[in-house]
């Protein structure tokens, strides 16, 4: 039996690659890929080459340990079904679904205590969207939205799509996002936004109540849109003692932050929000389980399938990661398909 994977072999590289299934231990299990998804943030950075040098992959993922450089297999979204145990496994894990912070690979062995058995009621394409639900939800915890406040999100990739399904549950006076293509606006409007933006727009500052030098009328604000140019935006739509959210990781891209007009006078706070860690003052009520279940229950709500764009098989990969790269406008969610071998990417709409 094969295995095949996909490899970053250098900036805007992506290779197929077949080797040998990999041998099973005995506290481990074999698991088929079904589908896994592209993070179209932080994935794109390895394709790019603009991950920072000397910063771990993932330090809190055993398949991801160790420090970025070529050649590197990488990802992060598998969903797949269990097709053999160890002798030292509870024959209960046969032919369960399972999720797993995985690369792109058809075929893993995994210690059972890694696997996230995927609910029943839930099928595998929701089931893939799992890491970025759970980011939406440090994201809404870390910001702390508040009863009547004005809200906005910035940036409509995956993240910042189910932030904004989530944000809009709650009582707000004002929920608006932003984001430069049309298919994300109208996806962002159909998950719960009041108005959504085009960030080009001439219009923006004045539908945004901001004053030059004394900053807009939003009380919270989430830049996730993964441009530094956004995290300056995002300061200027802050009113008097408003909070912006820092979602976006940018890799080796550098942020020139103005903090010479409204930021100062306007005690504006900065918050960093990463799903690896859970804010020190909510950890006493807060862990990661409970995060966890919680993101599981929003994927029964949200029902994020619908943003899947385009399925690709992997030996087209460097089509999807292509696609990504130079027509960004084209894609809200790419993913592969392990069943579609040789056949082309199929595209939906949303």
């Amino acid at each position: 039996m094969k295995r095949h994977f996909l490899e970053f072999s250098g900036p805007g590289r992506v290779v197929f690659r077949t080797e040998e299934s990999p041998r099973l231990l005995t506290g481990e299990v074999l698991v088929r890929t079904r589908f896994s998804a592209v993070s179209q943030g932080t994935e794109m950075l390895v394709y790019r080459g603009q991950w920072p040098q000397g910063v771990s992959v993932d330090a809190t993922v055993q398949a991801l340990a160790g420090e970025f450089s070529y050649p590197l297999v990488y990802g992060y979204c598998a969903v797949g079904r269990v097709i053999e145990t160890g002798r030292e496994v509870s024959g209960d894990w046969l032919g369960r679904r399972v999720f797993s912070f995985q690369p792109h690979q058809d075929l893993f062995c995994s210690r059972p205590q890694t696997l996230f058995p995927i609910p029943d009621d839930l099928d595998d394409e929701t089931a893939l969207f799992l890491p970025a639900m759970e980011t939406a939800v440090n994201l809404v915890l870390d910001g702390g939205p508040l009863l009547g406040e004005k809200v906005v999100v910035v940036g409509q990739g995956i993240v910042g799509l189910l932030t904004t399904a989530l944000l809009a549950r709650f009582p707000l006076a004002k929920l608006v996002t932003l984001d430069s293509y049309p298919l994300r606006r109208e996806a962002s409007k159909r998950l719960g936004a009041g108005e959504c933006y085009d960030p080009k727009d001439p219009a923006l500052h004045e539908k945004l109540g901001v004053v030059a030098g004394r900053g807009g009328d939003a009380d919270l604000v989430y830049e996730l849109s993964g441009n530094p140019e956004g995290l300056n935006a995002a300061v200027s739509f802050t009113r008097f003692s408003g909070r912006v959210v820092v979602g976006s990781w940018y890799g080796t891209k550098k942020v020139d932050l103005d903090l010479g007009s409204c930021f100062h006078r306007g005690r504006v706070s900065l918050v960093s929000s990463q799903v690896s860690s859970i804010a020190p003052e909510l950890s006493g009520r807060w862990q990661t389980r409970r995060r966890l279940d919680l993101a599981w229950e929003m994927l029964r709500l949200v029902h994020p399938s619908a943003c899947i764009t385009q399925r690709f098989a992997l030996n087209k990969a460097p089509e999807a990661y292509a696609l990504i790269d130079r027509f960004p406008e084209q894609t809200v969610q790419i993913i592969f398909d392990h069943q579609l071998e040789d056949k082309k990417a199929t595209r939906k709409g949303i």
